[in-house]
């Protein structure tokens, strides 16, 4: 599973994902953007990780920020599929797509560290720098985008440089480096208040990585076909 092994071949440019890959419904992308690894650019290197959880929010239901209207800070998420919404998340930034129809977006919620050709060891040490723990001391890589915020700093994501904004794939992207994965586990969406929806199991975990997302939804006292599905 280790992916922190640097692959043998030439350097190349990432391919980032179509616009059209993010207009779909919002539980269909969360579930399909598992397995893809997020590439952003800041100076000479690719910082990357693979996306390992994700969650996704409707603007007819509760949990989302859509459902509290528009504004200009929420405009990104009525707008086409594959627009970049940020917003601060307990003091730090944090990472959304927009799906197909107005309100309807995924959040990522974890992930990865990613080395590759692209990514090299540099990359991953520059992340390393980038996201330390509470008293300054490198992150162990697997815990280091463990979350939406520490996923962000990790990566150098900022609101103010990226929210509203379309892929850039000199600077941002999503690729498809295969393979998908093997098992998908669905649950609840964490953080949403009770009355808020938060009974919708709109939350998806690549099964192989569930020990390193937000909260293990394979955890001690969780019972399959109550808790999680297995997809």
């Amino acid at each position: 599973m280790s992916n922190l092994t640097v692959r043998a071949s030439a350097e190349r440019q990432p391919a980032g994902l179509a616009d059209a890959f993010f207009d779909r419904d919002a539980q269909v992308l969360a579930k399909d953007l598992l397995g893809k690894v997020i590439r952003h650019r800041v100076g000479g290197l690719w910082l990357s990780a693979r996306i390992i959880e994700t969650e996704a929010y409707y603007c007819a239901e509760k949990g989302s920020h859509a459902s509290l209207g528009y504004t200009e800070k929420r405009k990104a998420l009525f707008l086409d599929g594959g627009h970049i919404y940020m917003y601060y998340a307990r003091g730090g930034d944090s990472l959304n797509f927009s799906a197909q129809g107005p309100g309807n977006a995924v959040l990522i919620k974890s992930a990865y560290p990613w080395v590759d050709e692209v990514s090299g060891p540099a990359s991953l040490a520059q992340m390393l720098l980038n996201n330390p723990d509470a008293q300054g001391r490198a992150r162990p890589s697997q815990k280091l985008c463990a979350g939406q915020t520490l996923l962000c700093k990790a990566l150098g994501l900022k609101v103010p440089m990226w929210d509203a904004k379309r892929f850039d794939h000199e600077l941002i992207l999503v690729e498809d480096t295969g393979p998908a994965p093997s098992q998908i586990v669905q649950t609840t969406r964490l953080g949403i208040p009770h009355g808020r929806d938060e009974h919708l199991m709109y939350r998806f975990v690549d099964g192989a990585y569930a020990q390193w997302c937000t909260r293990n939804p394979l955890r001690r006292g969780q019972v399959e076909g109550r808790d999680y599905f297995l997809l």
